[in-house]
């Protein structure tokens, strides 16, 4: 059977843990040369390993995705390796719980930068490189809190401008081969959720009991590979004609969404 990513090369940022870690093994898997980057040099170098033994192609960059240079210096490596890309998922993030009265001005800049500046940095770094050719796919990871904002203020507000974004960019290249969707996922069994669950997040447990009343809580969370099969969907020529969606993954544990 042919692989769905044969020849193609995809950019994961947030790749060293998590859900970006399991979608840069899965693209791997089905042919993709995969480029991870986050600022973890040697979890980096262990997932590059691991996928090269079983025979894909990938290479590191270490890079901070909240500085304005990085987006660029990931693409020139990812291009100097495999020749050009075609998809990115924007997957790098961090977690918040803190409510708005608890809020400084410097945390939610924070926030911000990782959450959204990065992810609006190398969507247009991405679209300079698939404007030319008129192809490429952006996936960017958004959250349930895009629409649902159960968790910290600020956190809530850049997955609900993610979202936007995402649109926005879809809007612009309709009718082109450029797509650009996101992912919402909701609890995910990941590092990330393990401290939201113990509250250990930024802003403690002040606002988990908002999860709780929203959301059906006995329902088991999802997988991170859950979630990667959702981005190598979207990023495949299976979904060829969608664009402009933000596709829940949640095990049905916020409907009202």
């Amino acid at each position: 059977m042919k692989q769905l990513l044969s020849g193609k090369t995809a950019i994961i940022n947030g790749a060293s843990s998590g859900i970006g870690e399991t979608t840069a093994e899965l693209l791997a898997s089905e042919g993709a040369n995969v480029v991870l980057t986050a600022r973890r040099e040697e979890k980096l170098r262990e997932i590059v390993t691991r996928i090269t033994d079983k025979g894909g192609k990938a290479i590191y960059v270490v890079a901070d995705s909240t500085l304005p240079e990085s987006p660029s210096h990931v693409f020139q490596e990812a291009i100097s390796a495999f020749g050009q890309v075609d998809i990115l998922v924007n997957n790098a993030g961090f977690g918040d719980m803190s409510s708005i009265e608890e809020t400084t001005d410097e945390h939610f800049e924070k926030v911000i930068q990782i959450n959204y500046f990065s992810v609006f940095r190398f969507c247009r770094e991405a679209i300079q490189h698939f404007m030319p050719r008129n192809e490429g796919v952006i996936v960017n990871v958004s959250s349930i809190n895009g629409s649902l904002p159960v968790c910290g203020v600020a956190y809530t507000s850049t997955k609900g401008a993610v979202n936007i974004l995402t649109k926005n960019v879809a809007l612009r290249f309709t009718g082109t081969r450029i797509r650009c969707n996101a992912v919402a996922p909701g609890v995910t069994d990941t590092p990330m959720a393990a401290e939201w669950a113990a509250g250990k997040l930024p802003g403690g447990d002040t606002m988990l009991k908002y999860s709780n009343t929203y959301s059906n809580t006995e329902l088991p969370p999802t997988a991170p590979i859950d979630q990667a099969n959702t981005i190598l969907f979207l990023a495949s020529d299976m979904s060829r004609a969608i664009t402009g969606q933000v596709i829940v993954v949640d095990n049905g544990a916020y409907m009202g969404a």
